[in-house]
């Protein structure tokens, strides 16, 4: 708030004090330097709020506003993330998509792409094993074990048990739902940009689509809707 709308707001006796020079006037220049910073934040209060333009030390709040907070559990306040700050951005930009599809395989895979910039998980559910599902980590990701965890045990299925095989990193065949080096195209908003993946596309459809900075697969149909 400029000085001279401050000025405005007190009684006329006072404005008259306020002259160059004065003990008012002198406090009203101090006023207007203790506003300036607030009414820089107010003026570009909606950056706040976009994954993209906040401030990296309020990325992992906006990831609790979106139910990630499992995400970034730590056991100390001022423990570092597990994951790049860019990583942390994308999944609040589609934490309404997958809130949509959590409990669901594409959910989960979605989530762990954008987690680890990694594609290639595989879920397995055995036929033997009912209500098991078992998460096949890709090599690339097997250093992030703790990561991948926290992210299955919130998106699975309640009553669904869990078991997570880390991929020996000599496995000759990639996994089905890899995508080959030479088919990804680079992508120009940086290195925290997750590939492409290719995931359950419709028959002749290779197109994937863009939320924020992250590319996901397109879901492959609309999620069943809530009994009422």
């Amino acid at each position: 708030m400029r000085r001279a709308a401050i000025e405005r707001l007190l009684p006329s006796a006072y404005q008259r004090a306020a002259g160059p020079g004065s003990v008012l006037g002198a406090l009203l220049d101090v006023m207007e330097a203790l506003h300036a910073p607030d009414e820089a934040v107010l003026a570009d209060v909606d950056a706040l709020f976009g994954p993209y333009r906040t401030p990296d030390g309020f990325v992992a709040y906006l990831a609790r506003w979106v139910a990630m907070d499992h995400v970034v559990a730590a056991p100390r306040a001022d423990a570092p993330l597990p994951l790049p700050v860019g990583r942390l951005r994308d999944l609040v930009a589609h934490g309404a998509l997958l809130a949509r599809w959590r409990g669901t395989p594409y959910g989960m895979r979605t989530a762990l792409e954008l987690a680890t910039g990694v594609t290639g998980f595989l879920l397995d559910e055995p036929p033997e094993r009912p209500f098991h599902l078992v998460v096949r980590v890709p090599p690339a990701a097997a250093d992030r074990l703790a990561l991948v965890t926290r992210i299955v045990e919130a998106e699975k299925p309640a009553a669904v048990t869990v078991e997570i095989v880390a991929s020996p990193t000599d496995a000759a065949p990639p996994w089905p739902d890899a995508v080959e080096p030479d088919a990804i195209e680079p992508d120009a908003a940086g290195p925290d940009a997750v590939e492409p993946a290719a995931a359950e596309p419709a028959a002749g459809v290779a197109t994937v689509r863009a939320v924020g900075r992250a590319h996901v697969p397109p879901p492959p149909h609309d999620p069943p809707e809530e009994p009422s």
